[in-house]
């Protein structure tokens, strides 16, 4: 009687671990039976609360010991480097480590796409661990990969996504020619791609301050002939004491904002002062009645500075009650 092979076993049990892993995540997976030419095992459709979302994946298993070393693991290429290079959809590596029962993942389409030069082995860390508590992340960063390389796949049943999965291991898509004028900025920003998106998440949040900073400049002179008009008060003090409060007021919700804080109250405070004291000096020609001008160059004076200290306090009393609940939990923790 023939016996199975050993290391059929331990490759079983590494394919049996990824797909096991993946459907209990609802991700739909399709196995193919024996491998084939170009070196994957599965194939995947990723999923979204139980939708399929166009992203196609195919993955190479490894499991065993010769797969691990001191810093990590390794995928050993073979003659599979044009297959997944030039795969029409990514080609994921994941090794099973018979001894943690463990996996690491590695995206060996993007990793073989680094260079021109030939790589004979793809390394995988050991922070490239992938599980129940980080497959969310494994498909958020094999999505935003699919889409940045135009390989998403859409309007498709089960049947026509799998076909197409077939197809693009056969050949490269017309569609992904590289242009070369954009193909360095596009490496950089898929070999930064948590960078990118945290600068991009920062400017986004800076562009209204940057605005503002913008008008101020502009209204600057409108501010210090309106004060000049109708106070005998020294224009650019007052003017600077009221562009102080505003940018206080704007870094205050900026950076309460990034803290995950929602400050209404100092946000309404804001569009109030701008409101009231930034368009109104713009307007005017110098035919309002004294003491409408009077009245807003003294509330500009009393708002500015009372507010500055009104701002200051209640939120250093803010960072001093935070500060004291973090000693407190921090001596619960220790006598626990």
């Amino acid at each position: 009687m023939a016996r199975v092979r050993p290391s059929l076993r331990i490759e079983r049990a590494g394919v049996n671990a990824v797909r096991s892993l993946l459907e209990d995540h609802g991700h739909i997976v399709q196995e193919i039976d024996g491998g084939n030419d170009h070196g994957e095992d599965l194939h995947v459709l990723l999923t979204r609360d139980g939708r399929r979302t166009g992203h196609v994946l195919a993955i190479q298993v490894k499991a065993g010991k010769k797969y691990k070393r001191a810093k990590g693991y390794v995928i050993p290429v073979g003659d599979h480097s044009d297959d997944w290079k030039e795969s029409r959809i990514p080609v994921v590596g994941i090794v099973f480590d018979t001894d943690t029962k463990k996996l690491y993942w590695a995206n060996l389409t993007a990793e073989l796409r680094r260079t021109d030069d030939p790589v004979r082995r793809v390394h995988i860390p050991q922070t490239a661990l992938l599980n129940a508590n980080t497959i969310l992340s494994f498909s958020e960063r094999l999505e935003s990969y699919i889409d940045l390389t135009g390989m998403r796949l859409r309007d498709f049943t089960l049947e026509e996504a799998f076909a197409a999965v077939a197809r693009a291991l056969d050949g490269v898509d017309p569609n992904r020619a590289p242009n070369p004028l954009f193909e360095g900025l596009a490496d950089i920003i898929v070999r930064h791609e948590v960078r990118v998106k945290r600068f991009g998440r920062l400017a986004l949040q800076l562009c209204p301050l940057l605005l503002l900073v913008g008008l101020l400049i502009f209204e600057w002179p409108y501010q210090v002939r309106f004060v000049s008009q109708y106070m005998d008060l020294n224009p650019v003090i007052t003017t600077g004491s009221l562009y102080s409060f505003i940018l206080w007021l704007s870094l205050t919700v900026l950076f309460e904002l990034r803290a995950g804080r929602r400050p209404k109250e100092t946000g309404n405070w804001l569009i109030s002062v701008c409101t009231l004291f930034l368009w109104i000096p713009v307007m005017d020609d110098g035919d309002a009645p004294e003491w409408m001008g009077k009245s807003l160059v003294i509330a500009n004076v009393l708002i500015s500075h009372f507010g500055l200290l009104t701002l200051i306090t209640f939120y250093v009393k803010q960072a001093v009650i935070r500060k004291r609940r973090h000693v407190i939990e921090s001596f619960e923790r220790i006598e626990e």
